[in-house]
């Protein structure tokens, strides 16, 4: 599905946290790119209303994300090239982001670096020494 470019630079912002992105994007009925910000992150719930309300292409670029190839054929047999770029550029493929370039698709290349950026931040939250190895400081 191709997002309008507002829509596409909103659910970006909203990636950042921004909950004024977030309310335009309820307001405009992207309930779904509200969504894709949890999803991406491995939120169940998030992802269960991507595949409930059949945002497929959605869905299939959150599990492509996680280097799932089935997704990632589905994305591309879909014709969702963007968000096949998108998912490639987050697994290390900086062709993908040439690809979104050459095809002005600018604003979904800023949304798959926003993305890839909270994915390796969130990583990063977990990897401490006092969360590893067989004693764990509970909070």
């Amino acid at each position: 599905m191709n997002y309008p470019k507002e829509a596409i630079s909103m659910t970006s912002a909203w990636v950042e946290g921004d909950t004024r992105a977030k309310q335009w994007l309820l307001d405009h009925n992207y309930e779904e790119l509200v969504q894709l910000k949890d999803a991406a992150s491995r939120h169940p719930k998030a992802f269960e209303f991507l595949l409930v309300k059949k945002f497929l292409v959605l869905a299939a670029f959150v599990n492509a994300v996680w280097d799932d190839k089935k997704a990632f054929k589905l994305l591309m047999d879909q014709k969702a090239f963007q968000w096949a770029a998108m998912a490639n550029y987050i697994n290390g493929d900086d062709n993908a982001l040439l690809f979104l370039k050459k095809n002005k698709l600018e604003h979904y290349a800023e949304l798959a670096h926003k993305i890839k950026t909270k994915i390796q931040r969130e990583g990063d939250e977990g990897t401490n020494f006092f969360s590893s190895g067989p004693f764990r400081v509970e909070k």
